[in-house]
């Protein structure tokens, strides 16, 4: 029970602040949208399945710009959809069958509602946790434990798939490779070029899709709590789509299906704001054409339509690429510095500890992750800080990975939120809840020195008695 009577600080909720959406620039477009009669009257339509083909074609060289692969990306490997979570689960729906598809494969700690999706889409029992390691993902891990359950399916004669009918626009991988790869969600890690180069090549040697949430790669600045405002209008590491694209010779190199191994799922709800409920995928031709084609897409068409003409009109006048570079990067950037300070003057000395990424010089995203002292749990932490101090936080259980939470643990870990909470509040809940974990470590060391004046007396009597 809250026993505080301060007001609430959030460092729970992983939104945006409401105040850095970018409303006028919305209804603008909109209004430009909906003063044409020839595409207003296409947005009150149903969509075509692939989505909006401006806007696709608007995302490719969106996408061509702040990415800079070797070749542009084209419009055909662009599929709209509702965003990144209704993505996911057509993801499962178009390229997963319960029974032949082996297992989930999440880096761990994963984004926890992920979970969740998964086991909606038939995998209840089939995921598997994947530990991080500094840079990004234990590869070893990964193919050992892969290869383990490839031979249990060959043994079992699980070889061709079970529940879904074999259709010519979409296949069945054997595996599913879940992760945040770009400032993760909750760690904020970020996968170097060689284990994203390394996972590309476990995924095509087991038949594996790499499902990546890309969701903050736009929202990135200068690391650490000291440094200058710059504008970074290029992605710090090429996506795993397109190393799989690049990568000796790609999805139609000798013996390739053209389907592909990795897949992006982007989203405009840290852009623009989740009420959009506008994402895309990107794949391979083959791939973002068989997206498409799941059921409920060829029933109502592309998941968005009205809101993908507005946010085509805002890519294409380039006012959405200046409300990220103008406005995102520079107020994440100060939100990020606010609370990172905060947790070097009131945190660190406690014990709190962040995990080293070596030689990182760019940041991003909305979180900070961070290991408390033992012996304290995250979870009490959180209650008591909830209680005592009216300040909310994510502890890191919640990140486990559904049904195999013992190999990869996070019981002292916490996540806090820059992006939601109003800026100037945010050193303050961190000292909150420095005085919350000061109280609870003192409360340790007097119930230790407690128990050991308890066994000296103990001790003491039976010496006595031995006289």
């Amino acid at each position: 029970m809250v026993t505080s009577k301060k007001p609430l600080i959030n460092l729970l909720k992983g939104w945006p602040n409401a105040a850095l959406a970018p409303s006028n620039a919305v209804k603008t477009a909109s209004n430009v949208v909906l003063s044409d009669l020839e595409t207003s009257t296409l947005a009150l339509r149903y969509g075509p399945d692939g989505g909006y083909e401006p806007l696709r074609v608007e995302i490719a060289k969106w996408l061509t710009a702040f990415y800079t692969p070797s070749t542009l990306i084209p419009s055909t490997q662009i599929a709209i959809s509702g965003g990144a979570s209704q993505n996911l689960a057509r993801v499962l729906q178009g390229f997963t069958d319960p029974v032949y598809t082996r297992n989930v494969w999440m880096i761990a700690p994963t984004y926890f509602l992920a979970c969740r999706i998964f086991e909606d889409g038939g995998f209840t029992g089939k995921l598997r946790a994947v530990p991080e390691d500094d840079q990004g993902v234990d590869i070893d891990f990964l193919r050992t434990k892969i290869k383990e359950s490839e031979d249990k399916a060959t043994k079992d004669g699980n070889t061709v798939p079970k529940l879904k009918p074999d259709r010519p626009w979409n296949k069945m991988y054997k595996h599913i490779i879940y992760c945040v790869p770009t400032f993760a969600n909750p760690s904020a890690k970020t996968m170097s070029l060689l284990r994203r180069q390394q996972l590309v090549r476990v995924a095509r040697d087991f038949d594996a899709l790499i499902i990546t949430d890309d969701v903050y790669d736009f929202l990135q600045f200068p690391a650490g709590s000291h440094t200058p405002e710059t504008k970074l209008d290029r992605a710090i590491q090429p996506r795993l789509v397109d190393v799989d694209r690049a990568l000796d010779g790609g999805a139609e190199r000798e013996g390739a299906d053209g389907f592909g191994n990795a897949m992006s799922n982007g989203s405009f709800s840290k852009l623009i704001g989740p009420g959009c409920r506008t994402g895309w995928a990107e794949g391979t031709d083959r791939f973002a054409y068989g997206l498409s084609q799941v059921g409920s897409s060829r029933s109502g068409g592309a998941p968005s339509q009205l809101v993908a003409t507005f946010i085509s009109e805002m890519l294409g006048t380039g006012a959405l690429q200046e409300h990220i570079f103008s406005v995102l990067q520079p107020a994440y950037a100060a939100r990020y510095r606010h609370m990172l300070s905060a947790i070097e003057t009131h945190l660190l000395p406690l014990g709190v500890t962040i995990p080293p990424q070596p030689d990182v010089v760019v940041s991003g995203g909305y979180f900070i992750w961070f290991t408390l002292p033992e012996p304290l749990a995250a979870k009490d932490v959180a209650r008591r800080a909830v209680d005592e101090q009216n300040v909310t936080m994510c502890h890191g259980d919640l990140f486990e990975v559904y049904g195999d939470e013992d190999v990869a643990r996070f019981g002292r870990n916490i996540r806090l939120c820059f992006a939601f909470e109003e800026e100037e509040r945010i050193p303050e809940g961190v000292e909150r809840l420095a005085s919350v974990i000061r109280d609870m470590l003192q409360e340790d060391r007097t119930q230790v020195a407690k128990s050991r004046q308890a066994q000296s007396g103990q001790s003491s009597r039976e010496a006595v008695g031995q006289f």
